[in-house]
């Protein structure tokens, strides 16, 4: 296996950086102070034309006359000077680089030009890099922070990789304040080298960084995407935030770096399929993110509320039942235990509820340690510990009251936090905290500096324990490597090969059903009849009732076109359906003739091929209504057979599968067979751009293609 290039680029021994002086409004010097003022022990040398000195370090005037060869040499210079500079390292050794400066593929054409250009140059010297159009990185471990932003306190958890530069250094100060710190954090830029998958695999890897957060506007390799965090989500959580699913988003996207995106649908089936927990804001990759990297592992769905108000253990009950997590009522023996510390009028089943009851202790400490050593829970969401948040508020109003100085007051009030902040890390299940109070509270700021996470709404904390329980669902799940793919079907190849040298746009369906036939796909009796005659005969011999279709590649579609006919039951029917399929195609086009497959479950299935993003696989409710109630899944393919079956359950009717109204359960191996095996025919023949199975029905349990189109 190839060493991962950011082993070394986020552990460098020394550092150059281009385009750094001492004004401090320019970009580059703000950066190199971050270098100098976070807490670096490498080396530093600035290169500056003119300047003797930059940030009190002995500057050189060119790359060829630093004292040594640098492990690391950062840009932030004109594009113009960036290729030049490249060679200029990669000519003293220098192997690995960071290039801030933008003005690259997001700028269109002629930036795309100049980006192949830069990567040839590192190529020639063997330089692995990061950017261009990048913000940089930070390393948590040996304080190294060449971004916009200073980089304060402890190392944390939380490693990040994101392809946009904002979510790795403005937002620091929205961290800080929120206790959230991270192990490291890579920003990407326009990957022209160094991509997300080397970032996943390298956080992956790292023993600091308990879990991953990622920010995608699109992927140029899925298939490694895929494989690279399928390897690492069973023992580390990985969480994404996906923002180019819109016309809008790709839009964006691909002018801020120039990243290639795909439909919304194909990255949740892709992150599903990962065992990546899906977000939606920012504020969620963050907050959620912290939960994971900080809490133990998550060991069943019972939650423990403990809250001094009824609205918000009612909101973090719903949302966690929601969740699939479940606020179970306590026993009568715990119950009767927490009684003599709450108010009389208090709930004390499960939400505990204290009613605006002030004592801090009970409801941080005595409350949590009875339910956690019951072992009726698996964790616990405690929402209104709250110290000297709540007493500032209290002055306000009433100070000339008390008599005393606002500070004197609010000391007098100040709680001793060590047994609260204790009881977490000793119970060894997950303890989420939820208050109306920022920093300004000594609870909420006790808490977060001792890596409990605080959210400034119930229903967040609610939705980071259900963070943790998909993620134990992550962690329990099986997972198998696709099979070999078979070797080509003969026959199929050569319906295939035809077709695309006559330049046809897709098979006809009886064409496309030989196809699925040679490969194993279930397809009803049916053959082509040329005249009503011929009908009739294959009719009789198939068995009644039967149905007619007209099979041309002129009609991809023969629904409200007048060119099918279900449920024959006789000759004479089959002989006037003939015929007035033939009158709305106007003209003598073949007929075929299918026995009637009965069942009142109709699916769907299919691959396409996406660009940029390859072969996927599609499952769901079928028939009529497909694109109505767009109830389908997707899957990379190849599949396996696990991978197959975790799609049957991924659908809203997945109901419709088992047992269902006197209708027996669907054959479930088969109907996964049938995925597996639609995948398989676009990796096996590349000129199919699409597959249609649609309607599978449900015959009894066994699965039956009885509609199929093959497209180039």
């Amino acid at each position: 296996m190839k060493e991962n290039p950011l082993n070394s680029l986020m552990n460098p021994r020394s550092i150059a950086t281009v385009g750094a002086g001492n004004n401090p409004t320019k970009m580059g010097t703000i950066q190199a102070l971050s270098i100098v003022k976070d807490g670096y022990r490498g080396k530093f040398y600035p290169i500056h034309p003119s300047e003797q000195t930059v940030l009190g370090h002995k500057a050189y005037p060119s790359v060829f006359e630093l004292p040594e060869t640098p492990d690391l040499a950062i840009f932030i210079v004109p594009t113009d000077q960036v290729i030049g500079l490249m060679e200029d390292f990669g000519k003293i050794g220098t192997r690995r680089a960071v290039v801030i400066t933008a003005g690259f593929r997001e700028t269109g054409s002629a930036g795309q030009e100049l980006e192949e250009q830069l990567k040839e140059c590192a190529r020639r010297y063997g330089i692995r890099f990061l950017g261009p159009n990048c913000i940089g990185l930070l390393n948590s471990a040996i304080s190294l922070n060449v971004t916009v932003m200073p980089l304060e306190g402890p190392p944390g958890l939380l490693g990040m990789a994101s392809q946009s530069g904002t979510y790795v250094t403005q937002t620091l100060p929205y961290l800080k304040k929120r206790g959230i710190r991270f192990s490291k954090a890579i920003s990407l830029g326009n990957e022209a080298d160094i991509d997300i998958n080397d970032a996943l695999a390298y956080l992956g890897e790292d023993e600091q960084t308990k879990a991953i957060a990622l920010y995608i506007e699109g992927l140029k390799d899925p298939a490694r995407f895929l494989q690279i965090a399928r390897e690492i989500t069973p023992r580390k959580p990985v969480i994404a935030q996906y923002v180019g699913g819109t016309a809008a988003g790709a839009r964006a996207g691909s002018s801020h770096t120039g990243a290639m995106a795909g439909p919304d649908h194909l990255y949740d089936g892709l992150f599903q399929q990962a065992g990546i927990i899906r977000v939606y804001s920012v504020e969620d990759l963050y907050g959620l993110g912290w939960a994971l990297a900080t809490q133990p592992h998550l060991k069943g769905k019972r939650i423990g509320v403990i809250t001094n108000s009824g609205g918000p253990g009612t909101a973090i009950s719903d949302t966690c039942n929601a969740g699939g997590l479940e606020v179970p009522i306590f026993s009568k023996r715990l119950q009767e235990q927490i009684r003599p510390h709450i108010p009389p009028h208090g709930a004390r089943a499960n939400p505990v509820d204290l009613t605006f009851f002030l004592d801090i202790q009970a409801i941080s400490v005595t409350i949590p340690e009875l339910v956690i050593q019951s072992g009726e829970v698996d964790g616990i969401v405690l929402h209104g510990a709250m110290g000297t948040g709540f007493m500032n508020q209290i002055y306000t109003h009433a100070g000339e009251m008390f008599g005393v100085p606002r500070d004197e007051f609010l000391e007098s009030f100040r709680e001793d936090t060590t047994a609260a902040m204790e009881l977490p890390k000793k119970s060894g299940v997950p303890f989420l905290v939820s208050s109306f109070f920022d920093e300004s509270d000594d609870f909420t700021t006790a808490y977060r500096e001792h890596g409990i996470p605080v959210y400034d709404a119930p229903e967040k904390a609610a939705r980071a324990m259900v963070a943790l329980w998909k993620y134990r669902q992550i962690r329990e799940r099986r997972l198998e490597t696709a099979p070999a793919l078979p070797p080509a079907a003969g026959e199929a190849a050569a319906l295939i090969a035809e077709a695309v040298k006559r330049g046809v746009p897709f098979l006809d369906e009886f064409a496309s059903k030989k196809v699925l036939a040679a490969y194993g796909i279930p397809i009803g009796a049916e053959e082509l009849a040329h005249t009503a005659e011929e009908a009739v005969e294959t009719a009789g011999r198939l068995g009644y009732p039967v149905v007619l279709k007209g099979c041309s590649e002129e009609f991809a579609h023969k629904t409200g076109r007048g060119l099918i006919y279900l449920n024959l039951p006789d000759g004479a029917a089959v002989r006037r359906s003939f015929k007035a399929i033939r009158e709305a195609a106007e003209k003598e086009i073949p007929v075929l003739v299918a026995r009637m497959v009965r069942g009142e479950r109709e699916l769907v299935a299919g691959a396409i091929r996406q660009p940029g993003f390859g072969p996927c696989v599609m499952f769901g409710l079928g028939g009529i209504f497909t694109e109505a109630l767009r109830d389908t899944v997707f899957r990379l393919a190849p599949l396996s057979r696990l991978d197959a079956l975790e799609m049957l359950e991924g659908i809203r009717a997945k109901e419709l599968l088992g047992e269902f109204r006197g209708m027996p359960a669907v054959d479930r191996e088969a109907l996964a067979g049938i995925l597996q095996k639609s995948g398989n025919l676009l990796l096996l023949h590349p000129e199919i751009r699409e597959i249609d199975l649609n309607p599978i029905i449900i015959e009894g349990s066994r699965p039956v293609v009885v509609d199929a189109l093959i497209t180039f």
